[in-house]
């Protein structure tokens, strides 16, 4: 069945006015006057306003996504979390979640702690970063405890050999234990549509198959339609409608592997025909992923996950071991302080230098990493021009950048994520974004509120 023609007229195109038809979901004519071919033609009056590729976020967690918007935040001050925690209501052995924990701020919690504020239900906290979970005894007692295994990775003991309820990097314990239906995407895929988003990169390591198969059921049903690529070691042929990215491979700071530990999951990456993609936010985990790199040899699609602290020599040896790198600018506006109040005071000029690694010549692209960073591409944009924290304070020593660079990582593709930026051409995808303005106002105001409409395949 054919879609009807949809025909966008006085839209901007290359910074020219034009008009522009699409059939079948594919562009299919760009030129000046264009009409309707037939009577169930859509026609959109673009008013000036530009008509972009439409947006990749190339590093996102769906259903965290999801879960975040049914927590209790700890970062929200009111009222206090631990009064909201008390007086939440759960009931038949439902879970109370709750996100956003820092120990700055919050304290270091484990199954004792949380035990204090609330034992009568099962409770699970993550840390703001996304790779700890805390849980209380009621939640912990859901988790088959196997001291000495494999299937004990990640779970914190304390000297006496007792599950401290700290879980590093173990969501696939703590959703096993806790999920019954997974969530609906769908509030998640409409607010990514609304700010000019096609298509995103899951960077979740161990989604199992059906945590995919519920994810490609839902973006790819309803108004809202997404692109998507998996990056978990589980997906592949039967991951019909995705794009397989590189594997992810998850570094815990608190425990990191030798150079040879993390070559062997490389090598593990390499066996099912896939690049790997490794999580560094520290200068140590950047230094031994490199020194693994450097023995097993890079292939094409191999990146870094974060390089939030990469100085000078480690610019270089990224450029000259071809590794793309997937940032998040945002984090300097949500996290700045932070990084000012917390970060080793050699690392700070060299946060997130999303200018110093172009310069290098690595090929650098934007993500949000939603939901521990902002959904707003353009917040990002905004972010890696001033490199701001919200106190007002200059984060690092990178240079800021024009919005323009940041636009054209989100416009590179999921399996070129920092290469050429996509185009309105003849020939490619409907997946596009119209904005109300030109692209150089646009970019000029970085808001959101510039944004019109969003289309995947022309609908």
């Amino acid at each position: 069945m054919t879609q009807p023609e949809l025909l966008f007229t006085d839209v901007e195109v290359e910074g020219h006015a034009t008009d522009v038809r699409v059939v079948d979901g594919v562009v299919d004519e760009i030129g000046h006057g264009l009409r309707p071919l037939g009577l169930d033609t859509e026609v959109v009056a673009g008013g000036g306003g530009a008509l972009i590729p439409g947006l990749h976020d190339h590093h996102v967690h769906l259903l965290a996504m999801a879960a975040a918007a049914d927590s209790i935040d700890l970062e929200v001050d009111t009222p206090p979390w631990v009064d909201r925690l008390r007086a939440t209501s759960a009931r038949n052995g439902a879970w109370i979640r709750l996100i956003g924990h820092h120990e700055s701020r919050d304290g270091v919690l484990d199954r004792d702690g949380l035990d204090r504020l609330r034992a009568d239900v099962p409770v699970k906290v993550q840390h703001r970063g996304g790779g700890l979970w805390i849980l209380n005894s009621a939640a912990l007692d859901l988790i088959p405890d196997h001291p000495g295994s494999e299937a004990d990775h990640g779970v914190e003991r304390d000297a006496s050999g007792r599950r401290t309820g700290r879980l590093w990097r173990r969501d696939d314990l703590v959703r096993a234990a806790s999920s019954g239906s997974l969530p609906s995407l769908r509030d998640q895929q409409a607010f990514l549509r609304s700010v000019g988003v096609t298509g995103v990169t899951d960077a979740s390591p161990d989604l199992d198959h059906r945590a995919i198969r519920h994810l490609l059921q839902e973006l790819d049903n309803g108004p809202h339609h997404l692109r998507l690529t998996l990056m978990a070691a589980a997906a592949g042929a039967d991951s019909p409608g995705a794009h397989v990215g590189p594997v992810k491979i998850a570094l815990h700071d608190h425990d990191l592997p030798t150079p040879e530990g993390i070559a062997e999951r490389i090598q593990l990456a390499r066996g099912l025909g896939r690049a790997a993609a490794v999580h560094c936010v520290t200068r140590a985990s950047l230094v031994l992923t490199l020194a693994a790199f450097e023995a097993m040899g890079t292939v094409d699609g191999d990146r870094i996950e974060h390089a939030t602290v990469a100085p000078p020599e480690l610019r270089s040896w990224l450029s000259r071991l071809g590794l793309r790198v997937v940032a998040q600018p945002s984090l300097l506006l949500l996290r700045g302080d932070d990084y000012l109040a917390e970060v080793e005071a050699h690392d700070l000029p060299d946060l997130i230098p999303y200018a110093a690694l172009l310069a290098a010549d690595v090929r650098v692209a934007p993500s949000s990493d939603a939901p521990y960073g902002s959904p707003d591409p353009w917040m990002a944009m905004a972010a890696a021009r001033d490199r701001l924290s919200r106190s007002g304070v200059r984060v690092g020593t990178d240079a800021g950048l024009d919005p323009r660079r940041i636009l054209d990582g989100y416009l590179s593709a999921s399996h070129d994520p920092g290469g050429r930026a996509r185009k309105v051409l003849v020939g490619a995808p409907a997946d596009v974004c119209l904005l109300h303005v030109g692209l150089e106002q646009a970019l000029a105001e970085c808001s959101v509120a510039n944004v019109r409409a969003t289309y995947v395949d022309g609908q």
